[in-house]
């Protein structure tokens, strides 16, 4: 059986990627936790990567709140920002290929015992329910009338998930859960402003994988998007994100399966950009 590595967020680094592809075994295949683009470099040359990798079996890619970002510029929703490096793309004569390839990623991925994700899992949410909720958002993506859900994504409320929740309100919390938590309350109200570590969080909210009972602690989670967190390792989750965009790594490491202990997998990790405007 083929080795699997999850790796964490690339960012638009084109080099750091094309290294850690060569620094992995030969048939090994990836999962990109999402934040595939932007603020790094070469955005067009890692989509351009990524999609070939995908296509040939070697990987699959979950979708980031960046990579969001960029189909809502592309459908003329959304403005490029300061720090954005996606003109390349946008730019690119394989526009429309690479942003019709990309809306058809994964919001989440698991094969029944080990979930990655993007940023975060809801307490509220056990695994099967975790994948049906993703599911929802990846249905109406891959539609024609996918440019309707871009237009409603952004917001911050609702900012607590309730099954009764419908519509654009519904996919809103998903996609903000998915793509975007860092912190949340015990009852599962998430707090979307703080980036800072485990300790600095705001009054009344805590991690989302350190809520007591949360019903996914039975599963292994591996997640990206908090790069203040470095490569982390506890309760259970995996944090992948090693700031490859500011200066820090680009990491993968081996996905456990039955015989191999998460906390002794296998680390691989090559440099990351060193950022103009890296503090």
């Amino acid at each position: 059986m083929s080795k699997i590595y999850a790796v964490g967020d690339i960012q638009g680094c084109g080099p750091s990627l094309k290294a850690l592809v060569k620094k992995l075994p030969q048939k090994s295949k990836m999962i990109f936790l999402g934040d595939l683009v932007n603020r790094g470099p070469d955005s067009l040359g890692s989509l351009r990567q990524l999609k070939s990798l995908q296509e040939s079996g070697r990987a699959e890619c979950i979708l980031g709140n960046h990579d969001l970002h960029l189909l809502a510029i592309d459908a003329g929703l959304r403005k490029t920002k300061g720090l954005d490096t996606v003109d390349s793309i946008l730019q690119a004569p394989d526009r429309t290929e690479l942003i019709d390839w990309l809306r058809k990623r994964p919001m989440a991925l698991s094969n029944g015992k080990v979930l990655t994700v993007h940023a975060g899992v809801l307490p509220q949410w056990d695994l099967q329910q975790t994948i049906e909720c993703a599911q929802e958002v990846e249905k109406v993506l891959r539609q024609k009338s996918y440019k309707d859900f871009l237009a409603n994504m952004y917001g911050n409320t609702p900012n607590k998930w309730s099954s009764s929740l419908k519509g654009h309100e519904r996919l809103r919390v998903i996609t903000n859960a998915l793509t975007r938590m860092r912190f949340c309350t015990l009852g599962g109200q998430m707090e979307f402003e703080s980036k800072e570590g485990l300790e600095q969080g705001p009054a009344g909210y805590i991690p989302w994988f350190s809520v007591p009972k949360r019903k996914t602690q039975d599963t292994l989670v591996y997640f990206g998007h908090w790069s203040t967190l470095g490569l982390m390792r506890q309760n259970n989750v995996i944090g992948l994100d090693t700031g490859c965009v500011w200066g820090g790594k680009l990491t993968a490491i081996e996905v456990a399966e039955s015989g191999i202990d998460s906390r002794k997998a296998k680390i691989i990790q090559v440099a990351g950009y060193d950022h103009p405007l890296r503090m």
